[in-house]
């Protein structure tokens, strides 16, 4: 379709709400590997396209129900809590 043919007068005018629900979008999105159970994902694979956006927009409405960011303690894997113990020689 070309510009040319598209109504704009069948458009309803973006008012004051519109934009206050608008989703802030925050940047580039970083690839992870993240490990779900069998049935969460088959839950959101099975609504179609899309399920990876489905699931971080749960993520997010999580986020926000949270009202803070939910930052775990770091916490090292015991490997490497054990090799760290051991001098550079004994390795």
């Amino acid at each position: 379709m070309k510009d040319g043919d598209i109504d704009y007068s069948e458009i309803p005018e973006q008012g004051k709400d519109f934009f206050e629900e608008a989703v802030f979008w925050a940047g580039n999105k970083q690839q992870i590997s993240l490990r779900l159970d069998p049935d969460v994902l088959m839950f959101f694979k099975e609504q179609g396209r899309g399920y990876q956006t489905r699931i971080n927009q749960g993520l997010r409405r999580y986020m926000n129900v949270a009202g803070e960011p939910v930052r775990p303690k770091m916490r090292t894997p015991r490997r490497a809590r054990a090799r760290s113990r051991t001098s550079k020689r004994a390795r």
